[in-house]
């Protein structure tokens, strides 16, 4: 029996479903096991960047150590179609307040653009009631950036 092997994609390809994207999934280096949690993110064209909340396990594994693996995926609800990309880099927290401020007003565009639902504030840590305009005025979260990218898997069905 012959193994089909999934096709891989270009890197015009994956720039573009990460682009088309805002929710990723990151896998941390855990204690025993690996732990992984979704993120909305923002692309420049360059770096990824993500808000984290200023609390949970994601910190302290993030603190010891910042390598992580970022997937990406686009699927059509029945599978027929599926495309996923995963960068396995690390996280750098962004210091720079000209830079954080200029990541948070992306958070702000994209989250209005895509109409996402107020709901999701409550995964930066804000509450639900609060408009996207708040991640620029209280900084409840730290800003990351992907950086020192050294493997890129990017696959497709079609």
């Amino acid at each position: 029996m012959d193994v089909l092997k999934i096709p891989k994609m270009e890197k015009q390809e994956y720039d573009r479903i990460i682009h088309e994207g805002h929710v990723s999934r990151i896998a941390f280096r855990g204690e025993n096991f690996p732990y992984i949690a979704p993120f909305m993110y923002v692309f420049d064209g360059k770096y990824l960047y993500f808000l984290s909340t200023k609390y949970g396990r994601k910190i302290g594994y993030f603190r010891s150590n910042p390598a992580v693996s970022v997937e990406i995926e686009q699927y059509s609800p029945d599978l027929s179609t599926f495309r996923f990309v995963s960068l396995q880099g690390r996280l750098e927290e962004v210091r720079d307040p000209v830079i954080s401020r200029d990541v948070r007003a992306r958070f702000v565009d994209m989250m209005k653009r895509r109409g996402l639902s107020s709901a999701a504030m409550s995964a930066l840590g804000h509450s639900p009631e609060d408009p996207p305009e708040k991640i620029l005025e209280e900084e409840r979260n730290l800003v990351w950036k992907l950086v020192g990218v050294k493997d890129i898997v990017a696959l497709k069905n079609a």
